[in-house]
């Protein structure tokens, strides 16, 4: 027990000097080179709050492309004391330590006494991703989608909420439940909840607000972010000297844009079309179910559709790692360096957003050989996880299969009779 809680004191004492120097970066104690990450919340998420409390959603502005409880987390800051920016930086912090909590208190369920592999990957890998992860609500999310994964396995209804309220909070957390257990009607309670969840705020927003949908056909016109897997071919298309595609803020971000970027962007629709029929087939032929399954197959999820997106925003390692860390919380995961893929894709996204992001715009060989790293590393973990997830379901039937022969087989135990007593 001492040594158990000596680790756990250790991890929040981790964290503690981690989050603290993301302040001190993100406070502009010490400075980022290039670029302010502070603005989207001084300038932006603070413009959006002040036309939220009037009851109406940000229509005019095509920056706006959230689903409409996202408005809530805008609004929240300035119901808190302080600044806008103070009050958000205090959510933000919040949500972090509870996804800590969360993590620490699956692994002490899972294995107690063992190390806490898992609050590591969180206590380590998120700073490394650099001031961003405090200047973006993702962490609010990533904290929702890890409660409901971990809920997945024995409160199905309970994660099928928190998934609903994921989703309209950012979409990506309904994937969590891609890896609801069949049996026992698990998977049909978690997916009726967030069907129901989703459905409900979504009433109560249509009624009490103004477009609260509107952000819909913002996202449906959006180009290929230069970041994102899309964007590589014109990177490459720059090296040899083709001018192929230019760069410019669109929709809110630098996207690539002209004719052949049409292309680009419905061959990364296709991929995620793939993506979900890999899913779809892999949920038909599995058969063994275990928490393992639950938490290997939401991380693939959300692996594959980040990935396979015409946007991957640096925030969005923030997704990606809180799902790695939920899986490390079962001793028995099989995607387990997978995690550690995407722990050092962190820094290199750190890198590229915001240290080197100008090289990424004008296309040099520094700015094309980071975002070809981050980006080939996500594809070669999105492919290994997908391999193993595929990999486990018949390797798990067979032992599930072994053992289940060797019991039947076994001679059945004689029932002891009753000895008469002599009186």
């Amino acid at each position: 027990m001492r040594l158990e809680t000596s680790g756990i004191v250790r991890v929040w004492a981790g964290w503690t000097v981690g989050r603290a120097v993301l302040l001190i970066l993100v406070l502009g104690a010490l400075k980022v080179p290039h670029v302010d990450v502070t603005s989207d919340v001084k300038v932006i998420y603070q413009g959006w709050a002040e036309v939220l409390r009037t009851g109406t959603y940000p229509m005019d502005d095509v920056t706006w492309q959230y689903p409409p409880l996202a408005g809530l987390v805008m609004l929240l800051p300035l119901w808190l004391p302080g600044s806008y920016f103070t009050a958000f930086l205090t959510l933000l912090v919040l949500c972090d330590a509870a996804a800590l909590h969360l993590l620490v208190r699956a692994e002490r369920r899972h294995r107690p006494g063992g190390r806490p592999t898992a609050a590591w990957l969180w206590v380590v890998a998120v700073p490394l991703v650099g001031p961003t992860v405090y200047c973006r609500f993702d962490l609010v999310v990533t904290a929702v989608a890890i409660a409901a994964t971990l809920a997945l396995v024995a409160r199905p209804r309970l994660a099928g909420v928190l998934a609903g309220l994921g989703a309209i909070l950012k979409v990506w957390p309904v994937l969590v439940l891609i890896g609801a257990a069949p049996r026992d009607r698990a998977a049909r309670r978690s997916w009726l909840a967030c069907a129901a969840t989703c459905a409900a705020v979504c009433f109560a927003v249509a009624v009490t607000t103004h477009g609260a949908f509107s952000f819909l056909g913002f996202q449906g016109s959006r180009g290929v972010e230069i970041e994102s897997l899309g964007a590589l071919p014109f990177y490459f298309a720059s090296l040899a000297g083709l001018h192929w595609g230019r760069a410019q803020m669109h929709y809110g971000s630098l996207e690539f844009l002209g004719r052949d970027v049409r292309v680009i962007g419905y061959a990364m629709i296709g991929l995620t079309v793939l993506a979900f029929g890999f899913l779809l087939l892999w949920r038909l032929r599995h058969r063994v179910w275990t928490a393992a399954t639950t938490a290997d197959a939401a991380l693939t999820a959300v692996l594959l559709f980040t990935v396979t997106s015409r946007v991957i925003s640096p925030q969005y390692l923030i997704w990606l790692l809180g799902a790695a860390a939920v899986a490390l919380t079962v001793p028995d995961t099989r995607i387990r360096p997978v995690a550690w893929m995407l722990a050092v894709a962190a820094p290199l996204t750190f890198l590229e957003f915001p240290l080197w992001f100008g090289e990424l715009v004008k296309r040099s060989v520094l700015g094309t050989s980071l975002i070809s790293a981050r980006d080939l590393l996500l594809v070669a973990a999105a492919l290994v996880a997908c391999v193993r997830l595929w990999r486990a379901g018949p390797e798990d039937a067979a032992v599930v299969a072994t053992a289940r022969t060797a019991t039947a087989q076994q001679p059945p135990v004689p029932t002891a009779r009753p000895t008469a007593t002599v009186r």
